[in-house]
């Protein structure tokens, strides 16, 4: 789950203490798996793993000439991410090519790193999405230019662990007139957990909600209480869950869900998993995405585990309704049934993905993926399972207080979508050294399969808390009767830690999740099952994307996702009906295309950044279908930064005249990103040729310099010297960028060098506009 340990005092640090925070499903920063087979370096703990506002108009809103929209995060509120566009087929899709980028100006480097993981919405003829740091923005779907954005303000200097955004909600007011403000909003749910309503005509906000207050359990710090998935709606109200940081303390924020009045933001209702009177425990949270039935009145929420993840003995029982899918009265919140998929969990396995509705032998279904790799298919209506689900005994704890439930739930149909035990001799490296040493590993470690409890002296978890399936969750096919899922297969060492040895474990083991799990007689240890050079002890593949046949419950066919190993991976898979699926999320920066069929990749193409979002695509009126994706890298995968969206389409695909250059003489203004901290600045440029020269100018706090530097086509590189007068203190900032969204930004990397605190060199990030 969530891991960072920041708060390191820097050069431009504001003294802020960091905390360990959890990281739902995705890999922290603080583990190092350097793939010898990949020729690569994957950081690699967790696979272990908040203001004011302005908005910018940019051009008239776009007419609304589309066949196909995509109205909601998974294309509809039942999580289908199915579309009926049909203009790209198996036959052409080898001939796609980019047909837009556009570039938001909004991500970040070093201690603040952000992950892009947002899917747009196409409603009203236009795109709307959200970044990292919570800015919506509207664009053009044809050309990709922007309309209008509109910026939260998030402070940086939150311990925000999975810091990310996956997307917006719409909403139309039907009771408005046609022409009001407001009638149609865009909901935002930002990382520092606030609920904010926009115009969707002018990124004017309508309403704001403070997430943070009312709950039963308040958190302590900023950012043990966030919002990383998109709103839902049902009816005329908005329901939003949260992310906890988990392994932190026995009383963690309550994960309870609400639902506000889309209207006005006054609160309907609220459910909590967790009775009030278990004092001992808080979390069971709703992170991922939520599932609606409004013909049902219905809303299904995925529930996550309660606090903390690795050791229960303060939170004795099930845990019912943790680790659970839920089905709630949409209208009043009140609970209709339950069904829980992991009892008294201790091993982070969290009801990761959106639940999907669909329709499976006649019987209004509901189908959800898990960390487990298990797929389970329940009745909608009642929580019955449409395939046997059996109550099987598991290993049992050795641990002084703990109690660990005797059974699990194991689904009779699917069979598991990944392997769920490993034995010494499965033990795998690329050499004879590699296989001894993770075969001496095995043995040393408590590896039962799945279930087996954490423990003193180390227990294998596989999968590992990435699952199987993760927040990516699985497509579904309802003219083929499949769904597609996209899964991992990592597995992961827990060690429970007395407490009177954590300050210890914390020094020696620098690589590796640590946490204390305040309130309990342990803390505990997280790391990969890797080889000290990096090699995964467990075979591959690694990644996988698989069909499931849901008449039958059978498996279709398994294929690597990515390159022959498999890539581990994070981002979700969309299909089409023409027989296409579009997914990213792997280490290799690239987006593919398979055939829903046979699953044979049909495609693919290198993004400039990390493709860690779920795809999308809609089709105009005249025929033209695109398919867009997110491009942001994720620091913990060590994929390739950006904050880049890009449209690919069929040859021919209306464009723009080609933008003219912009003399790079005269005044920028924008912001740079150092650490935990934004800066307004501004720089005053002079281009003599090639050459560069000018001046950095930052107000509050004061930091000048003067720069020097060279532009060459639209790449531009620039070195100041500055002077910091509070510290006082002195250094250099390099940069390196490029003009982008038709030479209307310049925007690319610092780096920060200097004597003006304990860190010698600070990453960052810059965007700039020419001043008006």
């Amino acid at each position: 789950m969530r891991a960072t340990g920041l708060g390191r005092k820097t050069a431009f640090s504001r003294g802020v203490s960091g905390s360990r925070n959890h990281d739902p499903g995705v890999p922290s920063g603080a583990g190092v798996l350097r793939f010898a087979a990949m020729r690569s370096r994957l950081l690699f703990i967790a696979l272990l793993s908040a203001g004011c506002s302005t908005n910018q108009s940019r051009t008239a809103m776009p007419a609304t000439g589309f066949a196909f929209d995509w109205p909601a995060y998974s294309h509809d509120r039942e999580g289908t991410r199915y579309s009926a566009a049909d203009q790209i087929t198996p036959a052409n899709v080898a001939s796609l090519q980019v047909a837009w980028i556009f570039r938001t100006g909004d991500y970040t480097r070093g201690e603040a790193a952000a992950r892009f993981e947002s899917t747009p919405l196409l409603v009203d003829g236009t795109l709307f999405l959200s970044t990292p740091l919570g800015t919506v923005i509207a664009l053009d779907p044809i050309h990709g230019t922007e309309i209008w954005r509109y910026d939260p303000r998030i402070d940086l200097t939150g311990d925000y662990g999975d810091f990310t955004n996956r997307g917006v909600a719409t909403w139309v007011d039907t009771l408005a007139p046609a022409t009001s403000n407001c009638r149609r909003r865009i909901f935002v749910a930002p990382i520092d957990a606030r609920l904010i309503a926009l115009d969707s005509k002018t990124g004017q906000r309508c309403f704001e909600v403070d997430l943070t207050k009312g709950l039963d359990n308040p958190p302590r710090y900023k950012g043990e209480y966030q919002v990383t998935s998109a709103p839902t709606v049902v009816g005329d109200m908005v329901v939003v869950g949260s992310s906890v940081a988990d392994n932190q303390r026995v009383d963690a924020p309550s994960g309870t869900v609400r639902a506000f009045d889309a209207r006005t933001g006054a609160l309907n209702w609220k459910w909590d998993p967790i009775p009030r009177d278990s004092a001992h425990t808080g979390a069971a949270n709703a992170w991922a995405p939520m599932s609606v039935d409004e013909s049902r009145d219905l809303i299904f929420i995925p529930v996550g585990s309660a606090s903390p993840d690795f050791y229960g003995g303060k939170r004795k029982g099930s845990n019912r309704h943790a680790n659970s899918v839920v089905a709630l009265r949409a209208s009043t919140g009140q609970l209709v049934w339950a069904h829980q998929l992991v009892h008294h969990d201790l091993w982070d396995y969290d009801v990761a993905s959106q639940p999907v509705l669909a329709t499976v032998r006649g019987v209004p279904a509901l189908i959800q993926a898990t960390k487990m790799g298990h797929i389970f298919v329940l009745n909608r209506e009642t929580g019955v399972p449409l395939f046997p689900i059996e109550e099987r005994a598991v290993p049992q704890t050795d641990v002084t207080g703990e109690a660990s439930w005797p059974t699990q739930p194991f689904p009779t149909k699917p069979a598991p979508l990944v392997p769920s035990r490993i034995a010494s001799s499965d033990a795998w490296g690329i050499t004879p050294k590699d296989r001894d040493w993770c075969r001496s590993r095995i043995q040393s470690l408590r590896s039962e399969g799945i279930f087996t409890p954490p423990s003193l002296r180390g227990t294998i978890v596989l999968p590992g808390n990435a699952g199987g399936s993760n927040w990516g969750g699985v497509a579904l096919d309802p003219r083929r009767d499949v769904i597609i899922a996209p899964t991992n297969n990592i597995a992961t060492v827990v060690t429970l830690i007395p407490r009177d040895r954590m300050g210890e474990a914390r020094r020696t083991n620098r690589f590796s999740e640590t946490s204390r799990q305040e309130g309990t007689e342990y803390g505990m240890k997280r790391e990969p099952l890797i080889t000290p050079e990096g090699v995964p002890c467990n075979p591959p593949p690694w990644g996988a994307l698989t069909s499931v046949d849901l008449s039958t419950g059978d498996r279709r066919w398994q294929v690597p996702l990515g390159d022959s190993l498999g890539s581990p991976n994070l981002g979700g898979a969309m299909v089409t009906v023409s027989g296409l699926i579009f997914v990213s999320g792997t280490r290799d920066d690239k987006l593919y295309a398979y055939a829903t069929q046979s699953g044979a990749k049909l495609w693919s193409a290198t993004l400039p950044a990390g493709g860690h979002a779920m795809p999308m695509t809609y089709q105009a009126a005249s025929g033209r279908q695109y398919v867009v994706i997110s491009a942001g890298g994720h620091n913990a995968l060590q994929t390739t930064p950006g904050d880049y969206v890009i449209a690919y389409a069929l040859p021919g695909a209306p464009s723009l005249p080609a933008a003219p250059r912009v003399p790079m003489t005269g005044t920028f203004t924008g912001e740079m990103r150092i650490g935990r901290n934004r800066f307004a600045t501004t720089m005053t440029f002079r281009e003599e040729g090639s050459a560069l020269s000018g001046r950095l100018e930052i107000k509050e706090p004061i930091i000048t310099g003067p720069l020097t530097g060279s532009r060459v086509a639209d790449s531009v590189t620039f070195s100041i010297a500055f002077q910091y007068p509070a510290k006082p203190c002195s250094g250099t900032m390099s940069g390196d960028g490029a003009f982008a969204n038709r030479n209307t930004t310049v925007e690319g990397n610092i780096t920060v060098r200097s004597n003006c605190g304990t860190q010698v060199e600070e990453l960052g990030t810059f965007v700039l506009r020419p001043a008006r």
